[in-house]
This record gives C-alpha cells, sequence and structure tokens, in this order.
C-alpha cells in the first residue's frame, strides 16, 4: 500500500530528476495516432522518456 508521504516523496523525486538537478534533464516524449480501416477506428498512442542513451516507452 502506497501512503501519502511515499507518494509525495516519488513525485518531489521526479521532479527533481525532471529539472536537470543531478545532470541533463530527462526529456519527455508524446506519440499519438488514429487508425481507419474497414475493422473500425483505432486510436492509440506511446508515452517515454529520454535520458542520455537510455530510453523508456509504453504504448496504449
Amino acid at each position: 500500500m502506497i501512503t501519502t508521504s511515499k507518494m509525495a516523496l516519488a513525485t518531489l523525486a521526479l521532479l527533481l530528476v525532471g529539472c536537470g538537478v543531478d545532470g541533463a534533464p530527462i526529456r519527455p516524449s508524446l506519440a499519438t495516432g488514429v487508425n481507419i480501416s474497414s475493422n473500425g477506428v483505432h486510436v492509440g498512442g506511446r508515452v517515454g522518456a529520454h535520458k542520455g542513451p537510455v530510453s523508456i516507452s509504453v504504448g496504449f
């Protein structure tokens, strides 16, 4: 179970990492798309973060 204090600490850590306090800042990315076919309309996307040579992304 995540307590409020743990959530606040995690949020603060993400803000510090995101602004570049510990080095180069994290670059966020967002991509979205809409596909229309005979099967219907499909919406999708990808959210990611890049820092140096490391890239992490999640598709939806």
